[in-house]
């Protein structure tokens, strides 16, 4: 069904609140998390609606095979003897509104993968666990890709790369908690695929490639669990009576967010257009061949997508940014 399919990473380059609504607890307004294992995720729901949204704003001339188009360009058809259009967002997503069709792609939720901890020594650290390593290796064997080939992280808890900036005399102090750490050579080739596969490759990211070769610690499945739950970012928001000066009655609350540099990934999954008319379908028309309309689809989505995209609430107050980067078996950074 599928003949194209890509990883998607999310950098988070501020705070982020995939929000679940409200609730009666600590935090008023909470962010999404796994029912069961309490990890943060984004919806795929909410996640396709922020990329549809994307899209749209940013409306980029994309090159496919030649010929520049943008997402909203209309695409002219007849059906039944009469004159219709529709545009190049509604092939790729679905058209709103109406029900006539699918869109072209399926996205998973985003899931967790990294997530910045405060660190006595080389500022923060970024700590996963081996339940998240074997998921995301699962995913990779979904995506097609083949060179995330790492085995039995269960070996690897409470490891940190050769040469870590983070170790001190072999222990590592992450909030107000020491843990005893070993470095590895295997966490130190997952530090560098990391390094290699997440990150854009231009001199902005340099820094960072470089940190988290050195920076990244595997514990185990229960302390990460407990990191994810308790430090995320609190923030207390309030409204002011602009009269009195003071709060509103009823107007303080608090948020929950992802903290900036948290990384999580999705999977991306390409199909064939789902309209029958091969006239509706555009630059995208490859008549008697499938696996080429996919492959253009796909080439569309990765064009079309900004570099930085918004998820979630907050974005007038600067919320909710992430940086975006693809992932396919041929990619020449893979190792």
């Amino acid at each position: 069904m599928f003949r194209e399919k890509r990883v998607l990473f999310l950098i988070a380059e501020t705070p982020v609140h995939a929000g679940s609504g409200s609730e009666v607890g600590v935090v008023d307004l909470p962010i999404q998390r796994e029912r069961y294992t309490d990890f943060p995720k984004i919806e795929s729901s909410g996640l396709k609606g922020c990329i549809r949204e994307a899209f749209e704003s940013a409306n980029k001339e994309i090159d496919i095979n030649g010929e520049k188009v943008r997402p909203k360009n209309k695409i002219q058809y007849k059906k039944d003897n009469q004159d219709k259009e529709t545009d190049y967002i509604s092939l790729l997503f679905g058209p709103e509104g109406e029900e006539t069709h699918a869109g072209a792609f399926t996205i998973t939720d985003a899931r967790i993968l990294l997530f910045p901890v405060k660190s006595l020594k080389g500022v923060f650290a970024w700590i996963t666990c081996p339940m998240v390593l074997e998921r995301f290796k699962r995913d990779q064997e979904i995506a097609g890709i083949s060179h995330f080939n790492f085995s039995d992280f269960s070996k690897l808890v409470n490891t940190v790369p050769q040469s870590s900036n983070i170790a001190i005399s072999s222990k590592v102090v992450l909030e107000e908690f020491t843990f005893e750490v070993r470095e590895k050579e295997e966490t130190k080739k997952l530090a560098e695929w990391f390094s290699n596969n997440i990150f854009p490759n231009n001199d902005s990211y340099r820094f960072w490639r470089e940190k988290i070769k050195k920076d990244l610690v595997i514990l185990n499945d229960d302390d990460f669990k407990q990191f994810v739950k308790t430090s995320t970012e609190i923030m207390t928001r309030t409204k002011i009576d602009n009269v009195t000066g003071t709060v509103q009655s009823g107007a303080l609350w608090t948020e929950e967010y992802l903290p900036q540099d948290t990384i999580m990934y999705s999977l991306v999954m390409f199909t064939q257009l789902r309209v029958e008319e091969d006239d509706k379908k555009g630059i995208f028309k490859a008549i008697n061949n499938p696996d080429n309309e996919v492959k253009l689809v796909a080439e569309f989505f990765e064009k079309g997508l900004p570099e930085v995209i918004q998820i979630g609430g907050n974005q007038t107050i600067g919320k909710g940014f992430v940086r975006v980067k693809f992932l396919r078996q041929e990619d020449k950074n893979a190792s």
